[in-house]
């Protein structure tokens, strides 16, 4: 009963903040617009070299915009579904966790859920848009891709879980872990070919930008149901480390002695 009931939860925690968006339906369509203009803006410095170097690598330019629209829209499900991850560090730091614990479902579900991104939704448009423009997927390729893109968004959101759990050993390490959960997305957006050796393995292990966006661009690219395997198990194996680590964390959690709820 637990899995059904937590699902159910989660689903309206996501429709509750969804109405709350779109209640301000002005600020609401400035964060897409702006969002999608700000991955266009950095994509257009790709579009400017790709004209002087039309080949990087092996790598071209409809490569360059399936490997943006994949990462884009991963971003942007993650932190729409669960833009609390962004937060997840402020509240161990400063104890908001104790109205959480108190109440039954998950604290980490009911931490992770409680906050929707709407820039989320800039990130998703602008990728589907540079998804299209690549001329390298069609209609029969959806299934595909979604599946790919769904994990790809669980390996972003359990990489942020542990990274802003590291307050429960660490104290203070929200700056910190923001810019490396921000890095990860960073390294995710430059061709593969570009790295090797030990920084290779960096991004696959410590910083998945690998699974993020160069396995799920791939599968995008090309169907490979060996690959697609691969990445839905690298989804599961970071998000059940993710869940054991922040559950390792709660129990050493210091209570911050809050009596607010949060709405």
């Amino acid at each position: 009963m637990r899995r059904p009931n937590s699902l159910r939860f989660a689903a309206a925690l996501l429709a509750t903040n969804l109405k709350a968006s779109l209640m301000l339906r002005a600020a609401f369509a400035m964060q897409v617009v702006f969002m999608a203009l700000n991955n266009f803006t950095f994509f257009v410095f790709w579009w400017v070299l790709m004209r002087r170097v039309p080949d990087i690598r092996g790598w071209r330019l409809p490569d360059i915009e399936v490997l943006f629209g994949v990462v884009a829209i991963a971003v942007g499900l993650a932190i729409t579904i669960g833009g609390g991850v962004r937060y997840l560090g402020q509240f161990i730091e400063e104890g908001e966790l104790d109205t959480l614990l108190v109440q039954p479902p998950s604290p980490l579900l009911h931490a992770v859920g409680m906050r929707s991104q709407s820039s989320g939704f800039g990130d998703m448009l602008s990728g589907m848009i540079l998804l299209a423009l690549s001329g390298q997927v069609s209609w029969f390729d959806v299934p595909r891709i979604a599946a790919a893109i769904v994990a790809a968004a669980l390996v972003f959101a359990a990489t942020g879980i542990l990274f802003f759990s590291a307050a429960f050993w660490l104290g203070k390490s929200d700056s910190v872990a923001r810019q490396i959960w921000e890095l990860t997305i960073t390294f995710a957006l430059y061709p593969e070919p570009l790295f090797g050796g030990p920084l290779r393995l960096v991004l696959f292990t410590l910083i998945p930008s690998g699974w993020i966006g160069y396995v799920p661009a791939r599968l995008a690219a090309h169907a490979s149901p060996g690959q697609l395997l691969l990445l839905a198990s690298a989804a599961a194996g970071y998000l059940m480390l993710a869940v054991a680590t922040f559950d390792r964390g709660l129990r050493r959690y210091a209570s911050g002695s809050r009596f607010a709820t949060f709405g």
